[in-house]
């Protein structure tokens, strides 16, 4: 078990409202626009789809069954549907939109942790710029790999995992040595954040690797995440006003029965 739970704050001078929104909004999609994940049709209308990317077409595509992977039952999976807006703008709708309670869980506490210092360096209207190229940049990236790989182009992406991998980007090299409190099994400690979120960074290039023979790639864009990381690196000191000094993180242990 490992999974980051905060980070040092001591420094922040101003009060995160973008980030809040952004988490805000997130789960407002989700549980208002996605009816917490039971409407089929807007994920399927609003997702990005490499195909519609590439093409500037609209595509809408039967329901086909597949088996399940327990039962082998055929389950109805519906085809995609008519998108209401021009397709371009999916690389936006689909930042907002998540498969299920833990996708927006966990992109939304890793937004939470990290997003917040560099809203405080950038100013809120920049980090917003700066979060959202990101994760038109991401998505652009998993494009790409699906025309590389040779992947289905009319498999649908969602999901604010690209945009937060970017703030992550930014993060990791405006702030290397911030203390990011970690949960490891029963003690929580804390630890650079050059470790914390390298880890991360390398679970993203190992799964991203070892899916390459795989047509969907497990149906998580690593391309994406992987993409969103280095734009963040790269795009994080135009947007960055300021830069914090580090201090060396505490560690911090506590036990549970």
């Amino acid at each position: 078990m490992f999974l980051p739970i905060g980070d040092d704050n001591h420094d922040r001078n101003i009060t995160p409202y973008i980030n809040y929104l952004l988490i805000a909004i997130n789960i407002l999609a989700f549980v208002f626009w996605q009816d917490m994940g039971y409407n089929d049709y807007v994920a399927l209308a609003y997702s990005t789809v490499p195909a519609e990317i590439l093409t500037g077409q609209d595509f809408a595509t039967g329901a086909t069954y597949v088996p399940h992977p327990i039962t082998n039952e055929p389950v109805l999976i519906p085809g995609l549907q008519p998108t209401g807006i021009n397709v371009y703008l999916t690389l936006i709708t689909s930042m907002f939109m998540h498969g299920g309670w833990a996708h927006l869980g966990g992109n939304m506490l890793f937004l939470w942790i990290f997003g917040d210092n560099l809203e405080d360096e950038m100013g809120h209207f920049s980090y917003l710029g700066f979060y959202l190229l990101c994760g038109v940049l991401a998505a652009l990236a998993h494009v790409a790999s699906t025309v590389i790989l040779g992947q289905d182009p009319l498999t649908p992406s969602l999901g604010a995992s690209g945009a937060i991998s970017g703030v992550l980007g930014g993060y990791i090299l405006q702030h290397p040595t911030r203390g990011v409190h970690i949960w490891m099994l029963f003690i929580i400690v804390s630890v650079p954040a050059f470790l914390a979120v390298g880890i991360w960074f390398v679970f993203q290039v190992v799964n991203g690797l070892g899916a390459l023979g795989s047509n969907e790639l497990g149906g998580v864009a690593y391309a994406a995440h992987i993409g969103g990381f280095i734009f963040g690196l790269i795009l994080v000191k135009f947007f960055a006003k300021r830069k914090v000094p580090e201090r060396r993180p505490k560690v911090y242990r506590r036990f549970y029965n």
